[in-house]
Parts: structure tokens; sequence; C-alpha cells
């Protein structure tokens, strides 16, 4: 699952108001510790909701999931006086996930979508239970949420029903680095339980949040290892003395895809000044060739495509954070509630397959790149596997078994590219028959970007060590900049070493943490 990355506390306040929560506000909340308010005018948006839930309760009106049983029990009548108790056997009895405890970051983005989705003023719960969730969040209280268990339909019932334990004073949660009872989490933290009332057990485990958390994390990560990933291309461009035609801005307008486009002019932007990049004309004439393959010569249009799924991912989560998930809904200024399927994970089933797809493709993509630089046929010069000069051949490997890392970490996330979203196994005595595995989706999703920053982190080392034959001093503007940044961070092989050492170094200190990118756009612009 996704490593916390340590950040300072953030300074900003989130203000929810269930209609612009942005993805940056998620990761503010989740990774930064940013304090949470509620919107006044979502308060009022929740009250009247609630009020106009009891009113249709008084007057006898029969609501799913308030006074019925859930799924396919539907159809049983809850007197009045078991409503409460209804409410709570629904979140004990759907605590059953398993595994390992989801790490804190999606915790506490999970909590943050809750309160959101409550802002919205249609699920018909009293205030406190948000102002409940923002207090456990401003004091840190992280319920121990098992990570497997939901089909993503009805939403994430079995992670949601562990996360609202705590609420009642049930579960686990870990409260300042110790795993303590939820009831004594919450005391310790001065958090008062609450007692679940009409609705509120099935508006708290009824929804996406789960997935979305997740999903949302790994946007915003995903858009920063598509920058890393121009960046090694365009590293590896220059080690490989490539062509620079295929960059050409006239040759993106011709074929107008927004992300082309905006990795042409990144790859542009980062070779700037480089005197080891050739014209075609220059590179038939001085080196024997017009043009460079494929994994060079189609960076834009392989990359650029990854960064419009990218952007498609985004719009499907931030779309989904601000949405109602429950069901079924309340609709106070019509005076009615209706039962629906928003809590339904198709959106972000599909769009983390897609993610991951194209996460999949762009580790492919890079691991032919750093095949490409260690083949003595291919890369133009270069040492076989870079092994330095004053090393004999042989004797040390060089960079041979990094290829074997890259092509191995490749060839699994073909395997997670399958898609979990055409997958289903109907649940609820067949009456909830169709699901979406959206949260299975969104764990593969993260598994396949950890993965290809391992692969970006690989193709970074050997274009670094590549560049040492090649002159650093030729570089370009962006590039240059990004080689004193691994050189910074990793040596240059003198002899055989433990590389597994270099690649988690780069990853931690450059490639999850966006430093790279940061580093880099002090120097050059990019988008």
């Amino acid at each position: 699952m996704i490593r916390a990355v340590k950040k300072p506390m953030d300074n900003k306040v989130v203000e929810v108001d269930g209609e612009s929560l942005t993805i940056e506000d998620v990761v503010s909340v989740a990774r930064g510790n940013a304090m949470v308010s509620i919107a006044e005018a979502a308060k009022k948006r929740v009250t009247r909701s609630r009020e106009a839930l009891q009113k249709m309760v008084k007057d006898g009106k029969v609501i799913y999931g308030v006074n019925t049983g859930f799924g396919a029990l539907a159809n049983t009548r809850i007197p009045a006086e078991e409503i409460r108790r209804l409410q709570v056997n629904l979140i004990r009895s759907h605590s059953a996930g398993v595994g390992e405890p989801l790490p804190t970051e999606v915790v506490r983005a999970a909590m943050l979508l809750r309160v959101n989705t409550l802002a919205k003023g249609c699920s018909g719960t009293r205030l406190k239970i948000l102002q409940t969730l923002v207090e456990m969040l401003n004091k840190r209280v992280h319920p121990v949420v098992p990570e497997k268990g939901s089909v993503g339909a009805s939403g994430d019932l079995a992670p949601l029903s562990h996360l609202t334990l705590v609420l009642i004073g049930e579960g686990e949660a870990e409260y300042q680095g110790r795993i303590l009872p939820g009831r004594q989490a919450m005391e310790a933290a001065g958090i008062p339980t609450v007692t679940l009332e009409a609705k509120e057990g099935i508006a708290l485990n009824n929804g996406t949040q789960i997935m979305t958390a997740v999903a949302a994390l790994t946007v915003y990560d995903a858009e920063k290892l598509v920058q890393t990933a121009e960046i090694a291309a365009a590293l590896t461009l220059e080690a490989l003395l490539g062509v620079v035609d295929a960059f050409d801005e006239k040759i993106h307008k011709a074929r107008p895809h927004p992300g082309q486009i905006a990795t042409a002019r990144n790859i542009r932007s980062l070779i700037s000044g480089s005197k080891l990049v050739r014209s075609g004309v220059e590179a038939l004439k001085e080196l024997g060739y017009p043009q460079d393959p494929y994994s060079l010569r189609c960076i834009p249009q392989v990359l650029g495509a990854v960064r419009d799924a990218v952007a498609y991912a985004r719009r499907v989560v931030e779309t989904e954070i601000n949405s109602a998930t429950d069901n079924p809904l309340v609709f106070a200024d019509e005076g009615v509630c209706l039962s629906g399927g928003n809590f339904h994970g198709q959106p972000i089933a599909i769009a983390m397959d897609t993610l991951a797809t194209a996460l999949t493709v762009t580790g492919n993509f890079s691991e032919r790149r750093t095949a490409r630089l260690i083949d003595e046929k291919l890369n133009r010069g270069l040492p076989t596997f870079l092994v330095p000069p004053k090393a004999k051949k042989g004797l040390n490997s060089g960079f041979m078994t990094l290829q074997y890392t890259a092509a191995a970490l490749a060839s699994e996330n073909k395997v997670l590219a399958h898609p979990a979203c055409a997958d289903s196994i109907p649940t609820s005595a067949n009456f909830e028959d169709f699901v979406s595995m959206g949260t299975n989706a969104a764990t593969k999703a993260v598994q396949t970007l950890e993965n290809t920053q391992h692969i970006i982190a690989i193709e970074l080392l050997c274009a670094a060590q590549a560049v040492e034959y090649r002159g650093q001093e030729n570089l370009g503007k962006g590039t240059k900049r990004a080689y004193q940044a691994v050189r910074a961070t990793v040596s240059r092989l003198e002899e055989d070493r433990q590389l597994s050492m270099d690649i988690s170094t780069v990853v931690d200190e450059l490639v999850r943490n966006g430093k790279l990118v940061e580093t880099v756009k002090k120097e050059v612009p990019l988008v």
C-alpha cells in the first residue's frame, strides 16, 4: 500500500463544504496533518437534512436502512424502538475486513472524504457525527482499518464499518503512536463517543470513501511520476545522442492531444542548450542514423497519452470526493428520501484501472530505454552494462542486473494491469448482483505506482552513469540539474556494489516525494 510521505505539518485549515474539496486538500490533511473545519453553510444543510429525515420517520414513511433491514433483508420492517440497535448492528456485522491495516494517510483521507460527503446535506445525519470525525482528524485519532474486504458496492462497507466502530467506542485506533481500544483512544484524546441514531450507521458505512481516498493520493503521486519519467527520458535521450526533430512543436500541433503537446514541450525545455542531441541531418551525417527507435522518438506520444489518462483519473476523483455516495439520500427541499446507487464504485474502478494501465505503460517504456543504455550494441558507443573504464569487465557486472529488476517490475505491472472492474461477484443473496471491485482497482493502482517509481529510479541511475561518458557539461539546462540531483544523492559507480540501496535512495529522496521535479523546475519550466 501507499507509504506515508513525511512532511512538516501543513499550516492551512481545510474547510469542508461538500462541494469544493480538491485532491491537494486531501493530501494536506492526509499527509500534512492540516486542520479541518466545517463550513457554516454545510452545517445548515446537514441540520436541515436531519430535520427532514426525522419528520419522514415520524410520519410513518418506510425508508430503506432507517426502518427496514439491509440488502436482501430490505423487506423486513424494523420497529421504532429498535432503530438505534439496527444502526449499531449494521456497523458491527459489517466490520468483517481482513489483512494489514490501511496506512494512516489513507485512513485520514477517508475520514476527510466521509465528512465532506455528509456535508452535502443529503445523508440525514446529525451535525454531531461530522463534528466527531473532524475532532478525530484534528486530534489524530485514527481508526485501525483492515485493507481488504470491500467489493466496491454498496461502497466500501467493511472498511468504512471498521472506521465507524471507533466513533461508537469500539474497534481499535492509533493515537500518539499506540494502538488502543477505540473507546480508550477516544477518551485519551478527550473526544466523546456517539450513539448512532436513525440512518447514521448506513450513512457512515455506505459509500466510496476508502477507494476514493486511495485514488486521490495515487493520482497526486502519479502526476509527479509522469514528470519524473519525462526527466528520466530526456536524460536518456541525451546519453544516447538522440535526435531532436521528433520533439518539434509542429509535429505535435499536427496531432493535438493535450498530453502529447505538454510532454514534447517539457522535453524541449529539459534539453535546451544540450550539446549531445542532434538534428536528423546532423545525426545521419555524423553518426549514421536519421531518427531514433520508438523508446526515444515517441516519448511525447507515449508519455503524453499517460498524461491524458492521469488527467481523466483526476477529473473522476475530484468529482467523486465532492459527491453524495450513501443510500438512501435525503432531499430536504423536496421532503423526500430516495433510494439509488450512488454508492457504486464503478467510476473509481474504471478510472483506477485506467491509471494502472497508464502507469504500466510508463514502466514498460522506461525499461526499454534502460535496456538500450546498458547494451553495447544499442547504446551508441557506451561501455557494456556501463561498467566503469577502470573496472575490469567480467569481474564487474556494472548495471546489468538493474535491468533485470526493471524487467521483473514491468512484468508484475502487466499482471496488475488486468482490470479489476471487469470482474463482479454477486453479494447479499444475489440482491447486490453487480459490484465494482473499485477498492481492488485502487489498491492495484498503488502497487503499480510503486513498481513504476522503482523502474524510473533505475533509468535515472543508468542515464546518470551513461552521462559520465558523454560529459555532464554537455547536458541541457534541465537535464544537467537532474543529473546533479542524482549525483548529490547517489555517487557514480566505480566498481560493483549493492545497487538495491541506490535504487531505494533515489526512490525515497528524489522520486516518491517529487523532489527531482521540484529541483529541475528551479532551472526550467515544466508543465
